[in-house]
C-alpha cells in the first residue's frame, strides 16, 4: 500500500500562500499508475475534508470502474471514506469547547471553522481564498462546537508558525492532538487520532500491517505516518523534524519526489 499525504506532496505549494496548486504534474501521476496497475493500494491520508480530497482522487485517476472504491483517510486521521460514491465509514469525534476557548482567550481575533460535510465549513469569519475547498456558512464560535466534532482549524493570519508551535505547546491542549501547519495554522483533533490511525484502519481491513506501507508526507501531521509505515519518505522540502521521523528523504515536490519515490519500486 501506498500512503500519500496531498499538499506540499502530490501538489506544490502556491508561494507565500496557505494553499496549492490543484494540478498534479505528469511524472507523479504516471507514477502513481503505475504502483495501480502493479496491484498496490493508494490510500491518500491529509489533514483536508473528505470534500477537498475526492477532486485530487480524480485528478489522479486513483478509481477506475468495475474496481472497488477506494480508501481515503481525511481531517487528519479522523474520518475514514470510500470512494465513489462518498460512504464515511469511520468518524473520530471530541468536545473541542475547552480546548477552542483557551487558544481563543490568546488569539481573540482567530478564525475557527468547522467541517460541514457536502457543503464546505462553518466559520466564524472568512478564511483567506483558496485555504477552505467549499462554501464557508458564517456561524457563531460556540454554535460551532456545541456538539462533537472531528476536527477544528484555528487560524490566525496575523500570526506566526512559531507563534502557535508556542501557543500549543504552553496550553498542552488537554483532550485533543494538535497539528501545526506551514502557516498560523492549528488543527484539533481527538486524542490518539493521527493519519496513521487512520491508515490503520485501513490496512487492518486490506489484511495487510504497517509494514506493507510505503508513506510519504512533507508536515508536521505526516510526523506519526511516517514513523508507523514500513517505510516513511519526507519530501526534500519538509520540516526538519519531519525528516528526522522518516526513514528516507525524497526531492522535493517542486521536483516531483513522490514519482522518484514511488518510481523506485515501480
Amino acid at each position: 500500500m501506498i500512503a500519500l499525504d496531498i499538499d506540499g506532496t502530490l501538489l506544490r505549494w502556491i508561494a507565500d500562500r496557505g494553499a496549492s496548486h490543484s494540478e498534479v504534474a505528469a511524472p507523479v501521476h504516471d507514477a502513481v499508475q503505475r504502483a495501480l496497475d502493479a496491484g498496490a493500494h493508494v490510500v491518500l491520508a491529509s489533514g483536508r475534508s473528505s470534500d477537498g480530497m475526492t477532486p485530487v482522487a480524480d485528478l489522479l485517476d486513483l478509481h477506475t470502474p468495475g474496481n472497488e472504491p477506494l480508501w481515503i483517510v481525511a481531517s487528519n486521521g479522523a474520518v475514514v471514506f470510500r470512494y465513489p460514491p462518498m460512504e464515511v465509514v469511520l468518524e473520530e469525534t471530541f468536545d473541542a469547547r475547552p480546548a477552542v476557548r483557551a487558544v481563543l482567550a490568546e488569539h481573540p481575533e482567530a478564525l475557527v471553522a468547522v467541517e460541514e460535510r457536502g457543503v464546505g465549513y462553518r466559520v466564524t469569519r472568512p478564511f483567506p481564498e483558496g485555504e477552505l475547498s467549499g462554501e464557508m456558512v458564517l456561524t457563531d464560535v460556540e454554535d460551532l462546537v456545541a456538539a462533537p466534532v472531528s476536527r477544528v482549524i484555528i487560524r490566525d493570519p496575523e500570526a506566526t508558525v512559531d507563534d502557535f508551535v508556542a501557543l500549543a505547546e504552553r496550553l498542552g491542549l488537554h483532550g485533543t492532538d494538535y497539528f501545526v501547519g506551514w502557516t498560523a495554522w492549528l488543527d484539533l483533533a481527538p486524542v490518539g487520532v493521527t493519519k496513521a490511525s487512520g491508515l490503520q484502519y485501513v490496512v487492518d481491513r486490506l489484511g495487510l500491517t504497517a509494514a506493507d506501507v510505503l508513506a510519504i508526507g512533507d508536515g508536521r501531521n505526516d510526523i506519526e505516518m511516517l514513523q508507523w509505515a514500513g517505510r516513511g519518505v519526507a519530501m526534500g522540502q519538509a520540516l526538519p523534524q519531519v525528516i528526522a521521523a522518516a526513514d528516507d528523504v525524497t526531492a522535493s515536490v517542486d521536483e516531483d519526489g513522490a514519482a522518484l519515490e514511488i518510481g523506485r519500486w515501480f
